[in-house]
């Protein structure tokens, strides 16, 4: 199982995995879901004591990834297979991403 954490301007919102079968899945963190003034990470991911599950990548994860020629770039740079979004994911959203959000390995 590969699993990153999901930050919002450095502060940690949750956690977001995919397991060996190829199930996402995200999950707040208690003290993240617990602070009313918190916002939820996005629209399609509502603030929620339940794990969200899918069999893709959750759309707003995979909007943070770079397109066409540009993923195609980065995945050989990384020596990453183009269509694993996950570990791309994990490789390029740490810093330099538009917005507040950014995604880094868990340890």
């Amino acid at each position: 199982m590969k699993s990153g954490k999901v930050l919002r301007n450095g502060e940690l919102v949750g956690i977001l995995s995919k397991s060996d079968m190829g199930i996402y899945s995200f999950k707040y963190e208690d003290s993240w879901f617990s602070d009313p003034e918190k916002p939820s990470v996005s629209l399609t991911l509502p603030k929620t004591k339940k794990e969200y599950q899918a069999d893709h990548l959750f759309p707003f994860f995979f909007n943070m990834l770079s397109e066409g020629v540009n993923l195609q770039l980065q995945a050989r740079q990384l020596q990453i297979d183009e269509n694993d979004f996950f570990s791309l994911l994990l490789s390029t959203a740490g810093s330099d991403t538009i917005g507040a959000i950014t995604v880094v390995p868990n340890d």
